[in-house]
This record gives C-alpha cells, structure tokens and sequence, in this order.
C-alpha cells in the first residue's frame, strides 16, 4: 500500500472519528432543555375499597410539563407514596416497551397527565390513614420519585420530593 493510500485512509478514519465526536457533542445541547420540565401531583382518587380483601385501589395522576423548546417523552416515572406523611406504597408508570414514536409526545408549553395505580394494604403501620381514605376523609397525600424524561438525542433523570395533594 502506498503511502497516499495510507494517508486517505488515516484522514477517513479521523473524519468518522470527528463525525462521531460531533454527534456526542451536539446531542448535549438537549440536557438544559430536558432540565426545564416539571412534574405535579395532579390528582388522586380512590377506585375501589375491597372490605373483604382489606385493601384500596387508588388512581394517581401526575402532570408533567415541557417549559423548554424541544419536544420531549417520559418513559418512566417511578414514586413512594405518603398519606398524611405516612408511607403507604410505591408505584410506577413505565412506556419503556413502547418506541420513542409512540410515546406522549410533551411539546413546549404543553402538559400532559399519566396516570397510575396504587394498591394499599391494610396493616397496622397504616391502618390510621388507611381508614382516613376509605372513608373520605381530609388526607395529604404526598409523592417522592423519580422520572425519566426524553428527547430523540438524551436522556436524563429527574428527582422529585414532596409533590402534595390535599384531598377530602
């Protein structure tokens, strides 16, 4: 091999290897956009209260809202569960077997709502609120977790602490 050939071959290697370099570097760009979304507690309602199984089944939903400029997805959003402080389960919304094309899409300015379901046990470390919410009654219900959020290029994770709900 002559040395013209060599020298092609080491200018195409770099070029890819520069290309490749490019890519990494420009898909950073998203995480500050990634970084202005939020999440909220929405709302919670109870489903059903199975007096016979001792337990309830709650629907929580979370809003998630895009401030930044790029068209985001939330594959997961993970979280303990609290009422009136007190931990009562943990849950998760999971779209991780769905293709990015086929998840929420969350475009700038807009919100949308996921919902979950929780299943409480009765047992005696929660039997206080666990009665508080069969019955209706004034319960603070409060979510600690985390959420991932997406756009075509990056991906981050999102804590989030003390998101409160008062209900009843």
């Amino acid at each position: 091999m002559s040395l013209q050939s060599k020298m092609v071959l080491y200018v195409a290697i770099g070029g890819l290897f520069a290309f490749m370099g490019g890519i990494v570097y420009y898909s950073t760009f998203d995480i500050p956009e990634l970084e202005k979304s939020e999440i909220e507690l929405y709302s919670v309602e109870v489903i059903e209260v199975n007096n016979f199984e001792n337990y309830i089944s709650l629907k929580t939903t979370f809003l998630v809202k895009n401030f930044g400029e790029k068209t985001v997805t939330v594959p997961v959003i993970s979280y303990a569960f609290f009422a009136n402080g007190k931990f009562i389960g943990t849950s998760n919304f999971s779209a991780e077997d769905i293709p990015l094309t086929g998840r929420a899409l969350i475009i700038t300015g807009t919100e949308v709502p996921f919902t979950t379901k929780l299943k409480i046990n009765l047992t005696e470390e929660n039997e206080n609120e666990y009665m508080k919410i069969a019955n209706g009654e004034h319960v603070v219900y409060s979510a600690d977790g985390l959420y991932t959020i997406e756009t075509a290029w990056q991906v981050i994770d999102v804590e989030f602490k003390n998101l409160s709900l008062i209900v009843g």
